[in-house]
């Protein structure tokens, strides 16, 4: 393990317990009640959203190129924002470091 498998790692650990919290404390459509609660809520929602598209969109052409399916860390993103793209990296680097590691008979 590396420190970027360990770093990504940590924040995805975190992020999950956060949006945990979150969740029991205000439930699903509470977050999105606040979300747009008022205006600061809403450019801190909508930036979220704009970041999403931007990794889902990375993400896709990513996958495609190395001929990995995309669709369940889009779908953990589409429910979970940041968890979906934090786990399609720690996948993407563990692969890549498969492939990357020579063979040992």
């Amino acid at each position: 393990m590396n420190w970027r498998m360990l770093l990504l790692g940590l924040v995805l650990i975190d992020f999950v317990a956060l949006t945990g919290v979150v969740l029991v404390e205000h439930g699903y459509l509470g977050f999105f009640e606040l979300a747009t609660a008022n205006t600061a809520t809403m450019l801190l929602f909508t930036d979220l959203v704009i970041v999403l598209a931007l990794a889902g969109v990375w993400m896709w052409r990513d996958a495609q190129e190395r001929g990995v399916r995309v669709v369940p860390y889009l779908l953990v993103g589409l429910a979970f924002g940041a968890a979906g793209p934090l786990l399609y990296l720690i996948v993407r680097e563990h692969q890549t470091r498969a492939v990357a590691a020579p063979q040992r008979a």
